[in-house]
């Protein structure tokens, strides 16, 4: 009974460890993830920019006929 008492605590403890990295690796994709996104966010608005001004430059182009 001792035996099998010490052997559920131990694999409880492993559980709580397991646990702990697991909270903690998920904490750190979430800010990951957060900073992913912002970057995005802002090369997307770089994009948009340079299309902008692309289409500006195409517009003052002469014709070709």
């Amino acid at each position: 009974m001792e035996a099998e008492l010490n052997r559920l605590e131990a694999q409880l403890e492993q559980l709580i460890g397991m646990y702990a990295a697991l909270r903690d690796e998920n904490r750190d994709l979430r800010a990951q993830q957060a900073k992913l996104a912002a970057e995005n966010r802002l090369l997307v608005s770089k994009i948009d920019l340079a299309a902008e001004k692309l289409e500006a430059v195409l517009g003052r182009l002469p014709q070709a006929q």
